[in-house]
């Protein structure tokens, strides 16, 4: 099940994130979050009328979450998004990436965004095959942007319009 995020999930959003953030090229971040501040995101996301969403699985488990934004600040980008969809590892490949993704979809729509950004790290190729799954189209890569863990990583930015 899809649902909003609240306050009380940012716990297990951290379980979920900072491993990502610590082990992995996905993001180029290296800096964990506390819950703290993702119930403060969640609140910021959803008083500017933003997603955050959380997926329940079994017994009611968080097994991932998504939000999204507007892309580049100012009125002129104010219908173009991005987002951000991070799952735990159980959960993988069993369609919550998926279901996640549709429902950001669907809430930036509503809110008459044109088009959605996925930025990913050439660290992460089967974010990007997932991406392509889904209809995103890759429109540039950003050389040599990222850094972590010693090493220098593209950023393949992929849109959809929706």
């Amino acid at each position: 099940m899809i649902r909003d995020a609240r306050a009380e999930d940012a716990p297990a959003i951290a379980a979920i994130w900072n491993p990502v953030i610590r082990e992995t090229a996905i993001t180029f971040n290296s800096v964990e979050k506390n819950p703290e501040e993702i119930a403060a995101l969640i609140a910021a996301r959803q008083a500017e009328g933003l997603g955050f969403f959380v997926a329940e699985g079994a017994g009611g488990a968080i097994a991932g979450f998504a939000t999204y934004f507007q892309f580049r600040a100012g009125v002129g980008y104010a219908h173009s998004m991005e987002h951000t969809v991070i799952l735990a590892p159980e959960a993988r490949g069993r369609g919550v990436g998926r279901s996640l993704m549709a429902h950001v979809e669907a809430h930036a729509t509503a809110r008459g965004a044109h088009c959605i950004f996925a930025g990913v790290s050439s660290g992460n190729p089967a974010g990007r095959a997932f991406h392509a799954r889904l209809g995103y189209v890759e429109v540039a890569v950003l050389r040599e942007v990222g850094f972590k863990f010693g090493l220098w990583f593209d950023l393949h930015l992929m849109q959809k319009f929706l």
